[in-house]
């Protein structure tokens, strides 16, 4: 894990996250349908993207986060976890209204996705395109469709593991090639295969909360400290009303990020934490972050405690001090995201 986590770091990594869930969402009401379905503002640009969520009608509490690109005016490509993929397929298809012209087709099993990331996938994927890949010309959360290694490719400047990269969604049957290419391109700059253990180091380190562990349907997105995702000023949205509802009264639960002076464990998720001897929370997920040398951890605990400094969790037997962070320990400007 260290040796991917480092390779990714300071030369290039490669991996297959084909198991994303992955959907067509076209025609011409699917920007409007978006937008009333999803928390967050819908891209307006050709290539924007955003990180957008769906929430509960009633209580507003977070049932399925999605990654959309706007490919064209009509054409929009939605992405979602690989365990979600029938229930927001659901979510989608459950949420058009008979009076909206909107075809949501699932191709999750049509496309691959290759995550190329570190300093030098740009010049890897140089040698493979004539698409010019500078930040002018492809910033940060674009994506377009371009060709790699003479196949068209949708090709998506974002990643969760905060280093420079791209995501590449080839059709299934291109997936092979483009990786050999890929290999081959990157055999002279130290290209390394990396797996999940490694992206959970990654984006622990980036402070990027996780679908299923801090993000789930027991918590809204103010609980989950992911205010920056919610557009309040839409006119309306699904789950828009729970939160403003939410947002005037008192809540129970707030996510924290913190490092833990533990050497002997890294934290997995629900243990318990601790104030005063009492247990008033819960970790959600962690793990050691190779880039920063730290032990890391996210959890939930009482919102009238975040400003309290001293706090212990039970790992493996042994309680050990945590102590809360503010903004992620890696990168937190976005520097080497937007290189």
């Amino acid at each position: 894990m260290g040796e991917e986590c480092h390779a990714v770091q300071n030369n290039v990594g490669i991996l297959d996250l084909s198991g994303f869930a992955k959907y067509d969402v076209t025609g011409p009401d699917a920007h409007g349908f978006l937008s009333r379905l999803c928390a967050n503002n819908i891209p307006t640009r050709a290539g924007g993207i955003t990180l957008t969520h769906v929430l509960s009608e009633q209580l507003g509490r977070i049932a399925a986060e999605m990654t959309i690109t706007r490919l064209d005016d009509e054409l929009y490509y939605v992405l979602s976890a690989a365990g979600a993929e029938m229930r927001d397929l659901d979510h989608l298809e459950q949420g058009k209204l008979n009076t909206e012209s909107v075809n949501i087709n699932n191709v999750t099993d049509n496309r691959g996705v290759l995550v190329l990331a570190g300093p030098k996938s740009r010049n890897v994927l140089s040698q493979l395109t004539n698409e010019p890949l500078d930040s002018e010309h492809f910033p940060w959360l674009t994506g377009k469709e371009i060709n790699i290694c003479g196949k068209p490719v949708r090709t998506l400047r974002v990643n969760y593991v905060g280093e420079l990269g791209w995501e590449l969604h080839p059709t299934m049957d291109d997936l092979v090639d483009i990786y050999e290419g890929i290999w081959q391109a990157g055999s002279d700059l130290g290209i390394v295969n990396f797996g999940l253990y490694a992206v959970n180091s990654l984006r622990i380190e980036k402070g990027y909360k996780g679908w299923g562990s801090e993000l789930t349907n027991e918590v809204t997105m103010l609980d989950a400290d992911m205010e920056r995702f919610l557009k309040l000023s839409k006119e309306n949205f699904v789950g828009k009303q729970a939160t403003l509802r939410q947002s005037e009264g008192t809540r129970s639960l707030q996510l924290v990020y913190f490092e833990t002076d533990a050497d002997h464990a890294e934290i997995r998720g629900n243990e318990p934490i601790f104030h005063d001897h009492k247990c008033i929370g819960i970790t959600t997920s962690g793990g050691y972050g190779y880039r920063t040398s730290k032990n890391l951890g996210f959890g939930y605990i009482p919102p009238d405690l975040v400003a309290e400094s001293s706090f212990q969790i039970d790992l493996v037997g042994k309680r050990c001090n945590i102590h809360l962070l503010d903004k992620p320990v890696y990168d937190p400007s976005n520097t080497r995201l937007r290189a």
